[in-house]
Order: structure tokens, then C-alpha cells, then sequence
């Protein structure tokens, strides 16, 4: 092979390298136990499992006993969805806001916390 062919050659290979994409790994997606989750949103663990079981957040149920849940899934689906909403159907603000953490809403715009429905 001569050197003008080694070139040509070379010149090919380093084409071909920019053809194809470079693989990245998925970013790996961490899961929380309930005990966990609770932690983070600083509510009770018996009150993540009220909240699976209702369906308002999403769980990965490796067996039955073994429950995961997607930190940013959770945070997701307990965002308001009607926020702006609130405030036009409320005439007068509270004079102090609840301590509690309100987690949905109802379909008349009414905020609910966990503590309220019980």
C-alpha cells in the first residue's frame, strides 16, 4: 500500500467515524422507596400509600411488597394543573394560608390537602 493510499485510507475511516452517532448510555432514572418519598415531600409514608392506592401517583410495583416511585413522575403528576384558575374563583384571599400541602383539586377548583379528606 503506498502512503497516498494510507492517506485516502485514513481519510475514509475518520468520514465513516462522523457518520455514525456516539452511543450515550440512558440516563439511569432513580427510584425512591415509600419511606423515601415521604422524606422528600415530607408527608407520611401512610399517606404515599393512600395516594398510590387512590391512583394520584404513579408507583412501579416491582412484587407486592416491593414498591418503587419516580421521584419526578410524583412531583409531576401532583402539580396543579388549574393554578391560575384559583385565584379568579376565589372573591377573597384567605386570611392564613393552610399549613397543609395541598395535593389536587376537585372539579368545582377547590384545593384539597390530604389532611382534608380524612
Amino acid at each position: 500500500m503506498t502512503a497516498d493510499q494510507q492517506k485516502l485510507n485514513a481519510q475514509e475511516n475518520r468520514e465513516k467515524a462522523d457518520d455514525f452517532e456516539i452511543f450515550e448510555p440512558p440516563k439511569k432514572v432513580e427510584y425512591l422507596t415509600a419511606k423515601q418519598l415521604a422524606q422528600v415531600l415530607q408527608i407520611s409514608e401512610s399517606t404515599i400509600h393512600k395516594l398510590r392506592r387512590a391512583g394520584k401517583i404513579p408507583a412501579v410495583m416491582l412484587t407486592a411488597r416491593l414498591i418503587r416511585f419516580n421521584l419526578k413522575e410524583v412531583k409531576h403528576a401532583l402539580r396543579p394543573t388549574h393554578a391560575s384558575n384559583h385565584q379568579s374563583h376565589d372573591p377573597a384571599p384567605a386570611a392564613e394560608p393552610s399549613p397543609q400541602l395541598s395535593l389536587f383539586d376537585d372539579e368545582n377548583g377547590n384545593v384539597w390537602s390530604v389532611a382534608d379528606n380524612q
